[in-house]
């Protein structure tokens, strides 16, 4: 009795209480909650806690998009939890391939900041938390916002567009020791010879049509605005063209992101890729790309592993440790000058929109930003990229214009930061570029050059604007600047030498082609280098040309060694000879064959007239002799002036879409004299098969090789060979061949290639 005496007044045993009973807790707990609810009261009523200065303050860190900062956030801002960010279609402003070297150095800082991360975030909030009203937090560290860059990028995630880090580090590595290699782009870009439908379209005439692909896709768009240069490509030993330079939104070509869809990444759009925003024409600065939809991408097969190659005496495997370090020492840029720190929380506050494609509220946002505070360089950059990205959405050239006219507001601005200056510029010149503005982006590249006239990436830029134009004397001059300034730049040799070639120096060409492409600089390892020292290594009789077809077969920029076109739709048969059947095009080798004589007497009356209309072969393709052609077709267009001279051949032809409609072929008559000799080469796609028809064929002396076999024409018969594989024809005879030339699509591509394809 006495225990439980004792225990209702709370004792125990050994006097000890054991504690409060159930009404005794009850009671407190009572008052606590009573306590509370009046301090919440008090605190609401005299206004003692500004709850939205504090949230304000908070939502810069709102990490999970839910417009509020909590505990999520904090994971996220910890490193316990992944940043979501909404799902959607990669943006061609957004896309970014790391190289090697990049991409361990962003490894490297994201493993330091995790080291340092909870501190500075525990300092950040704590600052937030307790500051006074009015005090501002602009000036945060930005390394938790580096942070959070490394972090997205290390995952893979792709944003609307890349923030300014993204594209500095692109800029940075447009550097001679450490700017990214092209397609694409390009790539490309990626990613061409002809000002398509541009606004500004400027044509011109070159001993070469220069034009990059940025490693994307391979393909040369389709020169349609009148006025237009027309690229008349019967290989590709003189011509490139840039699948990511030319095109405008008013094309009819559906997106791809890749970069480099059957390729990798960059910042503009093209008809068949898109590039990001940085310019690089040549050293594929690229990180968006747009291309056609995935049946009609073109690109080579995957590359071999060739780091052990003997040919490349600086390989990227060995140079991988020297880039790394390079990269690390690299100073973090500087976008923002003294005055945009003051806003930069509403800065971040505009891009965070941008980066989640919001990219019509994030236009609105910059905007207000501007019209605010109309010296800011960087909100003004952020409207120019908002603009770009409107435009790339919309496919809207007008939208593009302004983009570009704001790019070039943000350089006329005082106090701006020099790596936004670059990026800006190259922005700008890369866009006109897209919309074959070619020398309005010539004008730029030259005011990139005077403002850093140190800077020997924006001299490369500014060569390959030139090759553009066909400019090739002051693209040599300016790679004789570079290389006098920097006489190891594996990027300026290759197109140094490129040059060169295309003057017909073809001995001179070859060392500067050779020490490019053993350099392993970014920007060399491009298919048309190895084409081309290749090439000029045959003319010289040197048999190692085949060692670098081999070296370029292995890095995936040949479909075989003998089989080197440049511009491909993958996955099409390939063999060097055909026959009707299996071609598919029985009816058109049978008309050929049965109207062979009509072909001929057409073509012969042609020749017998006192102002011949056979014009001779221009693409120094003979190593001597006499060979001429009179062209009824080029590129799918009908040349009516030509067909009134031979109108029952073309009224023969009109039958045969797969012939009048081949935009990557021609029809043509072609005329050899005697002692001619053509050289190797190849054709610039897969996507066509070429067909002769023998007219007037000496009974010897005459003979084409395609890759390891020899034929001979036959008068009335038809021959069919796939010219991207490498054919050579020698013409020993003691009177003329002339045959009739029909190209006529590879049998395997689809209609809505065939609808779809760039022109060549």
């Amino acid at each position: 009795m006495a225990d439980d005496a004792e225990s209702k007044h709370g004792g125990g045993k050994n006097g000890k209480k054991e504690g409060l009973s159930g009404s005794s807790f009850f009671t407190w707990f009572m008052v606590i909650a009573l306590l509370g609810v009046w301090t919440s009261v008090a605190v609401v009523w005299f206004e003692l806690v500004d709850y939205e200065e504090v949230l304000g303050k908070l939502g810069i860190y709102d990490a999970d998009g839910d417009g509020d900062f909590d505990v999520e956030d904090a994971k996220v801002l910890l490193g316990l939890k992944e940043r979501s960010v909404p799902a959607q279609p990669p943006s061609p402003d957004s896309e970014e391939t790391i190289q090697p070297a990049e991409k361990s150095y962003v490894e490297s800082e994201h493993k330091n900041a995790d080291i340092e991360l909870e501190e500075e975030i525990q300092s950040v909030l704590h600052e937030a938390l307790h500051s006074q009203p009015g005090e501002k937090h602009e000036d945060v560290d930005e390394s938790i916002n580096d942070h959070w860059q490394a972090k997205e990028e290390i995952h893979g995630e792709t944003f609307e567009a890349p923030t300014a880090d993204d594209l500095l580090r692109e800029l940075e590595n447009e550097m001679p020791e450490a700017y990214e290699t092209p397609d694409s782009v390009q790539k490309d870009a990626d990613f061409l010879a002809d000002d398509l439908g541009a606004v500004e379209s400027e044509p011109y005439e070159a001993p070469v049509s220069y034009e990059y692909d940025m490693d994307v896709e391979k393909t040369v768009t389709d020169p349609e605005a009148p006025g237009d240069s027309e690229l008349m490509l019967e290989d590709d030993t003189e011509h490139y063209t840039d699948d990511r330079v030319h095109g405008d939104y008013n094309e009819d070509h559906e997106p791809k992101h890749e970069k480099q869809a059957e390729t990798e990444d960059a910042d503009e759009i093209i008809e068949d890729f898109d590039t990001d925003k940085d310019l690089s024409v040549e050293s594929k600065h690229t990180e968006d790309v747009v291309a056609t939809e995935p049946e009609e991408s073109e690109m080579p097969a995957q590359a071999e592993d060739y780091s052990n190659d003997d040919l490349v005496g600086k390989s990227e495997k060995e140079t991988e440790q020297d880039k790394t370090e390079k990269a690390k020492k690299k100073k973090k840029p500087k976008l923002l000058n003294k005055f945009d720190k003051t806003i930069k929380a509403e800065l971040d506050a505009a891009e965070k929109l941008r980066k989640k494609g919001k990219v019509e509220e994030a236009l609105r946002a910059f905007e207000a930003l501007v019209n605010q505070y109309p010296q800011s360089p960087r909100a003004r950059y952020g409207k120019a990229q908002s603009e770009d990205d409107l435009a790339e959405k919309m496919r809207s050239n007008e939208m593009l214009q302004k983009a570009i006219n704001t790019y070039d507001e943000v350089v006329s601005l005082p106090n701006v930061p020099s790596d936004l200056i670059k990026l800006s510029l190259k922005r700008e010149a890369d866009r006109q570029q897209f919309l074959g503005r070619m020398r309005g982006s010539l004008v730029t590249l030259q005011k990139l050059v005077q403002l850093f006239p140190g800077d020997t990436s924006f001299k490369n830029d500014l060569g390959v604007g030139y090759l553009l134009i066909g400019d090739n004397s002051n693209a040599k001059r300016v790679y004789e600047e570079v290389l006098s300034l920097a006489p190891n730049d594996g990027f300026a040799k290759v197109h140094y030498g490129f040059i060169l070639k295309a003057e017909n120096k073809i001995a001179e060409s070859i060392p500067y082609l050779k020490e490019g492409l053993e350099s392993g600089d970014p920007g060399t390892d491009d298919g048309r280098f190895y084409f081309h020292l290749g090439d000029a290594l045959q003319r010289m009789g040197d048999k190692e040309a085949y060692r670098w077809y081999e070296l370029g077969y292995q890095r995936g920029h040949f479909a075989s060694v003998w089989q080197r076109s440049l511009y491909n739709v993958k996955g099409l048969k390939a063999q060097p000879w055909w026959t009707a059947r299996e071609t598919g095009y029985t009816e058109l080798v049978k008309s050929l064959e049965k109207n062979w004589k009509l072909i001929r007497d057409e073509g012969l009356a042609v020749m017998d007239k006192k102002r011949s209309l056979f014009l001779p072969e221009d693409e120094n393709l003979r190593e001597k002799g006499d060979w001429s052609q009179f062209t009824l077709w080029q590129q799918g267009r009908k040349n009516e002036n030509a067909c009134k001279s031979v109108p029952k051949t073309c009224a023969l032809l009109e039958r045969f879409p797969e012939a009048t409609g081949c935009r990557r072929g021609q029809i043509k008559y072609s005329i050899m004299h005697p002692g001619t000799h053509v050289w190797p080469h190849t054709g610039p796609t897969n996507c066509r098969l070429r067909m002769h028809l023998g007219l007037v064929i000496p009974k010897e002396g005459c003979r084409i090789r395609c890759a390891q076999e020899n034929r001979t024409w036959e008068e009335g018969k038809v021959l069919i060979f796939d010219d991207s594989f490498e054919h050579e024809v020698w013409q020993d005879a003691g009177s003329y061949r002339l045959i009739f030339i029909v190209d006529v699509w590879h049998p395997e591509l689809s209609a809505q290639q065939r609808r779809t394809l760039p022109a060549i």
